[in-house]
């Protein structure tokens, strides 16, 4: 119900309106900035899709004015612009009480105020594009110059939104510059955006406890637990038992029951049936943590390892990375996973799985390491297929 419900088991298209489609099916799209393989809110819809044309999901996205835009929806996501009223009452807990630079708006008063007439004189701007005394970095690359802070607190709060990204990097616009007329000044009253953002949880994971609603968009326990008592009243969400499950969980009255599964793809670890590591581990027995800040010796599965999905199986783990330069897919690690799980693990499917992400990339070959319990199957299944192999990384 889970995958029926984040769109596996469709037919795949990727048009535009497809590619659209899938999008909203899911709600929204986490962004992250790692591109040691791709850059994490492309996957899932290639995950759904197949081989889709990422250059679509930009126009959708990252165009201004465009149809989707970002704000922090569950940790900073891409979701569709005519979103934006249900997250005010949220904007405006981050105006009373800011979590990530508690005080700085008080001690930065006048730099807020300037970003502000900046921005209303020279239109949508980078951080990169502010030239002002405080726009420097300090401390380690991720260090963020006093502008950048104040730009973020600016669009936590709703003052700035998106106006699209360049290579990456946000812009920063005024909400008119930007959004229809019809967003302008539009609040969803709290305790209804909050109803409503439950309701799309429960669609969107086919079956859930409470906390897994209130995880999807990262909401408080009490108000996802209010508003699922007023949508079970309403008929809308239906109480289930889970066998092996403490917590109740709840099912949308519209979800399907699939009698099967068939499904392959490779998952983002941002994607959404498994960004929630311990419902992962609940739903699909798969413990599931990244490496990216494990030093390399103490890595037990690699650097950016990604869950792969067969059927209705978490059935292994597998650490790609894309080398450009010399147009190859280097699998640095491939693990089956141990107990039940181990025999679904087909590599003759994985290796279709790896042979199609290094085409999606524009990558001609496919290196494999001898790091892992999956890796010399996957290296002889790759074998098989024309073109399939390099050599041994």
């Amino acid at each position: 119900m889970l995958l029926a419900a984040q769109g596996f088991g469709r037919a795949r298209g990727s048009s535009s309106r497809g590619i659209e489609a899938a999008a909203r099916r899911l709600g929204l799209l986490q962004l992250d900035s790692v591109n040691v393989f791709e850059r994490s809110h492309y996957l899932p819809l290639h995950a759904r899709l197949g081989a889709y044309d990422k250059a679509r999901l930009d126009r959708i996205a990252f165009a201004s004015p465009g149809r989707w835009t970002e704000w922090w929806a569950h940790e900073a996501a891409l979701l569709p612009v005519d979103d934006l009223p249900l997250w005010a009452w949220r904007k405006a807990e981050y105006r009373a009480r800011d979590p990530w630079f508690p005080g700085f708006a008080g001690d930065h008063e006048a730099l807020l105020r300037e970003l502000l007439e900046m921005l209303a004189g020279e239109g949508p701007l980078a951080a990169s594009d502010v030239e002002h005394e405080e726009n420097r970095r300090h401390g380690p690359w991720w260090g963020w110059s006093a502008v950048k802070r104040g730009l973020e607190i600016l669009f936590r709060r709703g003052d700035v939104v998106s106006a699209g990204r360049t290579r990456f990097e946000r812009r920063y616009a005024l909400p008119e510059q930007v959004l229809p007329d019809r967003l302008i000044g539009v609040e969803t009253p709290r305790d209804e955006a909050i109803r409503e953002l439950v309701r799309r949880s429960a669609v969107a994971l086919g079956v859930g406890t409470a906390s897994d609603l209130a995880d999807y968009f990262r909401l408080r326990g009490d108000d996802t637990r209010t508003a699922i008592a007023e949508l079970a009243e309403a008929g809308e969400l239906l109480p289930v038992r889970v066998d092996g499950w403490r917590q109740a969980a709840w099912i949308h009255r519209d979800a399907k029951r699939p009698s099967r599964m068939r499904a392959a793809a490779l998952l983002s670890p941002f994607d959404p049936v498994v960004w929630d590591r311990e419902r992962a581990e609940r739903q699909f027995g798969f413990r599931y943590r990244i490496e990216i800040y494990t030093p390399a010796p103490k890595r037990v599965y690699g650097y950016y390892s990604l869950p792969i999905l067969l059927d209705d199986r978490l059935v292994g783990r597998i650490d790609l990375k894309s080398d450009r330069k010399a147009r190859v897919l280097r699998v640095q690690s491939a693990w089956r996973e141990e107990g039940p799980e181990a025999a679904h693990a087909d590599p003759h499917r994985i290796a279709a799985l790896v042979r199609a992400a290094a085409e999606w990339q524009g990558l001609e070959d496919v290196t494999v390491s001898d790091w892992g319990t999956l890796a010399g199957e996957l290296r002889a299944a790759l074998r098989q297929a024309p073109n399939g192999l390099a050599d041994s990384a």
